[in-house]
C-alpha cells in the first residue's frame, strides 16, 4: 500500500463517523494499537519538543525503510502519533522527508484540536521528518 493510498484509508476511516466526539473515541482506541517504544528508548533524546504532553518517537531505518515506534503520558497524543506511524511506518526515509500529509486536513483533525495539541501535532510531524532526513544523510 502506497502512502496516499494509507492516507486515504485513514480519510475513509473517519468519513464513516458522524461527529467529532466519535473521532476522539476512534483515535483513543488507534492509541491503545500503537507500536510502542520500549522502555529503555523513552530518553530525553526522543522526546518530541513542543508537544504538551511527553510523546517519545523512536525511528530507525532497517531494510530501506523507516521503523517506527512511539509512546506517549496522554491518550489522545498516542492516537495522534499512531495515525502518523500508520502512515509512515514502513516508507523510505526519502518519501516520508517529502510526504504530503494531507489526511490531516481532510479529516480535519489540526482544526478540532485545542492549539496545544495542534502545535503538538506539528512538531509530531516534523520530528519525524527531520528523523527521515537524518537518515538519509548517512
Amino acid at each position: 500500500m502506497t502512502l496516499n493510498e494509507k492516507q486515504n484509508e485513514i480519510i475513509d476511516d473517519f468519513s464513516l463517523f458522524e461527529d467529532w466526539m466519535q473521532k476522539y473515541e476512534y483515535i483513543i482506541e488507534l492509541g491503545k494499537d500503537l507500536p510502542l517504544i520500549e522502555d529503555s528508548k523513552k530518553t530525553e533524546d526522543r522526546l518530541i519538543d513542543g508537544c504538551q504532553s511527553k510523546v517519545w518517537l523512536d525511528s530507525t531505518v532497517v531494510d530501506g525503510k523507516m521503523s517506527l515506534s512511539a509512546d506517549s503520558d496522554a491518550i489522545i497524543t498516542k492516537g495522534i502519533i499512531g495515525l502518523l506511524i500508520r502512515v509512515l511506518n514502513n516508507e523510505s526515509p526519502e518519501d516520508v522527508a517529502k510526504a504530503d500529509l494531507f489526511f490531516i486536513k481532510e479529516i480535519g483533525l489540526q482544526e478540532h484540536l485545542s492549539p496545544t495539541r495542534a502545535n503538538g501535532l506539528l512538531s509530531m510531524v516534523k520530528k519525524i521528518k527531520m528523523n527521515a532526513l537524518t537518515a538519509l544523510s548517512r
